[in-house]
């Protein structure tokens, strides 16, 4: 199922004994544009604080009402690591959630088909970033600006990012293109702009994202066929 990571801003985390806060953005890595970690607001329970969760221990999500269950107690979470939502998570914070939650092989019954909770890398970079932070980065095709980063399309079946959602702003008044992330080029995260490797003519015709409507297989068809471009879900 793809869904817009923006309105799932704001659902309720409800954990195996009374719901424990809200979602407040997800953390991503660069590398896969897989989702490592919800940051849950739990200032309505715990006051100022924020905490990590990894997907593996989310169960099936309950749209209608706009929640989450997950397979914790409030004490589990109350003990989890702490973090500082406007700081970057260090390396040694991701092996403290790491050691807390730990890696999971196969999903239970119940649970999303998500990929293994994957360790810390040793050294460098953890390559995490916020969905919040790179919402309104600017985008630029191969002449020219096209607009900003206003949302991302998710996957909920293994939690990997589909699609950028661009708004083209002042170029194309009130329409938004999806652009799946292996059709950048690189991102500057110091001058916060995405670049990709396509002409303005061709965005400007490519098929309109309405965020009223369900982004399906058809849409995605339409998408790619119109690029050009290798079906991520057809192996090339």
């Amino acid at each position: 199922m793809l869904i817009s990571i923006k309105s799932l801003y704001g659902y309720r985390i409800h954990a195996v004994d009374d719901d424990i806060g809200e979602v407040y953005e997800f953390l991503f890595d660069d590398k896969a544009w897989t989702i490592r970690y919800l940051v849950i607001d739990t200032s309505s329970w715990l006051p100022g604080r924020k905490v990590l969760i990894s997907p593996v221990v989310f169960k099936q999500p309950d749209l209608a009402s706009e929640k989450f269950p997950v397979a914790l107690t409030r004490e589990e979470v109350k003990n989890s690591p702490d973090i500082a939502a406007d700081k970057p998570v260090s390396l040694q914070h991701q092996i403290e959630l790491y050691k807390y939650y730990g890696p999971l092989n196969r999903p239970a019954e119940g649970y999303y088909n998500v990929l293994p909770f994957p360790p810390p890398e040793k050294e460098g970079d953890p390559h995490l970033r916020s969905t919040r932070e790179v919402s309104g980065y600017r985008t630029h095709a191969l002449d020219g600006d096209i607009g900003h980063v206003s949302d991302f399309i998710l996957d909920m079946e293994d939690w990997v990012i589909r699609h950028m959602v661009i708004d083209t702003g002042n170029w194309l008044p009130g329409k938004k293109v999806l652009i799946p992330p292996d059709w950048i080029t690189r991102i500057s995260w110091r001058n916060e702009k995405v670049y990709v490797d396509i002409p303005k003519d061709t965005i400007k015709d490519s098929p309109e994202y309405d965020p009223s409507a369900p982004v399906n297989r058809q849409y995605e068809i339409r998408l790619y066929d119109y690029y050009g471009r290798p079906k991520y879900w057809s192996g090339g």
